[in-house]
């Protein structure tokens, strides 16, 4: 992975999304169905892509509204469609060209109060809440959202009754649907005039940010965070929740300072990733450079990316805590100080996170639940108290509420964040410093990721990737013990394939989102063994590819 010199810089103008232009490219620019990239395509987490490229155009919004419309009608779901709107410039004419189709088709269309910016989580809340009691006129939603990636990305993402995102069954259906909607020229796409929709009796307000704050206490122990009178940090990173925090610490009295509340939708107030591009990632030391610069104002600080549904956790200690050694530290206090929880929940992890956490789980004597990328698996266990928590390596969790029942079924950035400050003020650590104390008593694991550009084709090769293509018999002077390519948990494809031994292992798979592939690793042996780890990684991706005309792996160097 080359770090760009621009990494960790404040980006320079010549960086930031021309907006008018990018505005009218979603309008004026016409995918073409015929050609792969320009289709809808949902990855682990929507469809996205930008309108310069034809990959997130008004006409892939209104294929995709009206075929959700046609998957709601077929499923029997008549309740409303609660949708909500990151601060990405391509939400706002995305959120129009979705509520014209919407109320075309007659749904119940539940927009935010004051048009605000909604996180992902309350959308997610708001689903279950409704829900809740009800066998049938069952509640669902939309998020306009492309989460952290790029400024000029656009995103829209679909969440079903159970308020999580959609299943591959779900999103497999939807997608199938708006292509064909799109190779007929969207002739049968129901729409009306966005002012006319807005009128309509079946378009509603709904108070998205007070009724999730509200309901912050039952979650986490606010009033334990109060009384501690612990200094807060909150970095919002111009995101969908930049008027929540100020709520959050009004309704609950805390001491808790925000950074920042500019919404921009060029976002030149952050500094650049690893890649030299801006993307409002909040479990990126490059991208948080702005928050870990204040680091010792704060007893302890944290950030969201921009629809709210990760988390960055910044500690006096250690500063940006990498997101497996939280969920470690997340894991383990909340199954000791959750006292109402089911006996039987489990532990969700993704095939990529911190083996750390099959070690917590062990000593928790909790049930390990293993997916595949995506949060999508852990929604009905969340629903039904079989999980207590669900969390992935890119810093995206959540986790039921004090009394055991559903929170959310999404991502929730806010919550983990909140729980970083209850864990501070009952311990009196941060949890930087508790994660150091896991680490001498269970191990402690250095991990990595690294990422490279693939094309389609390259990716498509990757994902296809079995345990027999793997002729390897030891990895890094270890014997290899598993070759996976599905899930313990589910018997999911991963989508590539995890190679482990007893002090280590490494995972590779393609984005979902973007086109490059990912290696993980992780050592239990420090740092040499991980980067041995890596480098004969690299040759067994490379060795089992060496069929195609051009490996991912040879595309990296």
């Amino acid at each position: 992975m080359k770090i760009s010199p621009l990494a960790g810089q404040p980006a320079p103008s010549a960086l930031l999304v021309d907006v008018p232009k990018l505005v009218s490219a979603y309008y004026s620019n016409i995918p073409d169905p015929a050609v792969a990239e320009q289709r809808v395509a949902f990855g682990t987490s929507g469809h996205r892509g930008s309108s310069f490229d034809c990959s997130f155009n008004e006409a892939h919004v209104l294929a995709i509204s009206q075929a959700i419309c046609a998957y709601r009608s077929k499923q029997g779901i008549s309740g409303p469609l609660f949708i909500g709107i990151d601060t990405h410039a391509l939400s706002v004419p995305a959120c129009a060209s979705a509520v014209e189709v919407l109320a075309a088709n007659g749904v119940d269309i539940m927009l935010a109060e004051g048009d605000e910016y909604t996180p992902t989580p309350a959308v997610s809340h708001a689903i279950i809440k409704y829900n809740r009691g009800r066998k049938s006129g069952l509640a669902d939603g939309i998020v306009i959202t492309p989460s952290h990636n790029p400024p000029e990305d656009g995103g829209f993402k679909y969440n079903p009754p159970n308020g999580g995102a959609a299943d591959t069954d779900v999103t497999g259906w939807i997608e199938a649907a708006a292509n064909a909607l799109l190779r007929g020229s969207l002739k049968d796409v129901k729409r009306m005039p966005l002012q006319k929709a807005l009128r309509l009796d079946s378009t509603h307000r709904y108070d998205y940010l007070n009724t999730y704050v509200d309901e912050l206490d039952q979650v986490i122990d606010m009033a334990l965070i109060r009384d501690a009178g612990i200094h807060l940090g909150v970095d919002p990173l111009g995101g969908a929740g930049v008027h929540y925090w100020q709520r959050i610490g009004e309704r609950y009295q805390l001491n808790l300072s925000v950074v920042s509340a500019e919404v921009d939708p060029t976002f030149r107030f952050m500094t650049a990733d690893w890649d030299g591009r801006i993307r409002m990632d909040p479990s990126s030391s490059y991208a948080m450079q702005r928050l870990l610069g204040m680091k010792d104002r704060y007893d302890i600080a944290f950030a969201c990316d921009t629809d709210h549904d990760r988390h960055g956790i910044v500690t006096r200690s250690v500063g940006l805590l990498p997101a497996n050694h939280y969920l470690a530290v997340a894991i383990d206090y909340l199954f000791q100080h959750r006292s109402q929880w089911p006996q039987a929940a489990g532990v969700g992890k993704t095939v990529v996170s911190s083996q750390i956490i099959d070690r917590i789980s062990a000593r928790l004597k909790r049930t390990l639940y293993e997916v595949p990328a995506g949060f999508k698996w852990f929604a009905p266990g969340l629903s039904d108290g079989s999980l207590g928590f669900g969390g992935e390596e890119s810093a995206g969790a959540a986790f039921l509420r004090l009394d055991g029942a559903v929170w959310t079924t999404d991502k929730d950035g806010l919550a983990p964040a909140l729980l970083a400050a209850e864990i501070t003020a009952r311990s009196g650590r941060d949890p930087g410093e508790v994660y150091r104390q896991l680490a001498s008593e269970l191990g402690d694991p250095l991990t990595t990721r690294v990422e490279a550009s693939a094309t389609p084709a390259q990716k498509k090769l990757l994902a296809a990737l079995s345990p027999q293509q793997i002729q390897s018999t030891e990895l890094a002077g270890e014997k290899i013990r598993s070759i996976i390519s599905k899930a313990p948990g589910n018997d999911a494809p991963i989508g590539g394939v995890r190679v482990a031994t007893d002090k280590g292992w490494f995972a590779t798979r393609p984005s979902g989102t973007e086109d490059i592939y990912k290696i993980y690793a992780e050592s239990f042996q420090g740092a040499e063994h991980l980067q041995r780890i890596v480098q004969e990684a690299q040759a067994i991706v490379d060795a089992a590819l060496a069929a195609t005309p051009q490996s991912p792996a040879a595309a990296a160097k």
